[in-house]
């Protein structure tokens, strides 16, 4: 499968969580949710729970020993994790769909590899750093902020369906290894604060988005998602993103079409996705895309054909003629100018 049916396959899922979330009775879920935070009940973790959610096997970190790698313990309305201390040899740990506001005994896990906490309370990601954790997923909980994530092995990073306004903190030295970044759903207003140079693929749909920037340094990015933001205009992409290849701006507020002419800086952009952007309505924007972008393989969903490359070159060539013709021109009345001011008398003393 290509790396453009990926992002397709991407998109359709993207799409199918909207349709879902439409369809939920949200009112009635925020009303639960509001008394139980009003009134919480604690349920913490319990012997019966690792005798039920414990499993894989697995030799311990010297060789010597067997234990249990793996525990899940998802919709069990857990307050409390404080028991998991005592399970060090903890590799795979998945505590999703619970109420937990506190993951501070994790931080005992130093051998921790994966690690899931989806729709809790939590109001923060911070944790100790977890010198093997590889890939975190924090989606749906109602963290503020993206400080305390330091985790040096870090991969695969999801913080999408929180409240983050702000990316802060993130430090492109620990987070060296970082390659995947999700959040989606938050309430960002800029792209400010993600200098992560070794970032190949940033979700950043369904936010407040309204400007690029502070993406300099991030040579490494093949994939951008920034659909269904607030985008006006497209300042902001810099020279030096010399891998970016795939482009989602879907449903932005783009409406010139002359705006994408500021991807030209952008040498490895293949695909580019404007579906419902305004400038959708001018004229043949299919045909001005490819006049202005004659790199691009795909615009949306379908590949440009050989006829249709032709015809844009031929745009570009004619526009080429008479921007010559233009600049002749005003050279002309230059020199006719200087002429008129050669024969014009000096006055008499």
């Amino acid at each position: 499968m290509s790396e453009e049916d990926l992002e397709e396959d991407y998109d359709d899922e993207e799409q199918k969580e909207d349709d879902e979330k439409l369809g939920e009775d949200e009112d009635e879920k925020e009303a639960v949710e509001e008394e139980e935070e009003e009134h919480p009940v604690s349920n913490p973790l319990t012997e019966d729970h690792f005798k039920e959610g414990l499993s894989l096997l697995s030799k311990t970190g010297n060789g010597l020993a067997h234990a249990f790698v793996k525990f899940e313990a998802r919709e069990k309305e857990l307050t409390d994790i404080t028991l998991i201390q005592s399970f060090i040899h903890l590799r795979y740990v998945d505590l999703s769909d619970n109420l937990l506001q506190d993951l501070s005994p994790l931080s005992c896990l130093t051998h921790l590899l994966w690690l899931k906490v989806d729709n809790n309370r939590l109001t923060s990601a911070a944790l100790d750093e977890l010198p093997y954790l590889q890939i975190a997923s924090f989606a749906n909980n109602h963290i503020k902020d993206t400080c305390g994530i330091n985790h040096p092995r870090l991969a695969s990073l999801s913080l999408k369906g929180n409240e983050i306004e702000v990316i802060s903190g993130l430090d492109p030295v620990k987070l060296s290894n970082l390659h995947t970044l999700e959040l989606r759903s938050n309430s960002l207003k800029s792209t400010a604060g993600l200098q992560l140079p070794k970032l190949k693929t940033l979700y950043l749909a369904q936010n407040s988005i309204t400007q690029i920037e502070g993406m300099e340094n991030m040579t490494q990015l093949t994939t951008l998602h920034l659909r269904d933001n607030l985008l006006e205009h497209l300042d902001g992409f810099s020279e030096s993103l010399t891998s970016l290849q795939y482009v989602n701006l879907r449903g932005n507020a783009v409406s010139n079409i002359q705006e994408v002419a500021k991807l030209q800086k952008l040498p490895l952009l293949r695909a580019l996705v404007l579906l419902d952007n305004p400038c959708m309505d001018e004229g043949d924007y299919r045909m001005e895309t490819l006049v202005l972008l004659p790199r691009l393989e795909r615009l949306d969903k379908d590949f440009f054909e050989e006829d249709e490359r032709l015809d844009a070159e031929d745009v570009r060539q004619r526009r080429r003629e008479e921007e010559l013709e233009l600049e002749r021109e005003r050279e002309r009345e230059k020199e006719l100018e200087l002429e008129l001011e050669e024969e014009i008398p000096e006055p008499a003393d």
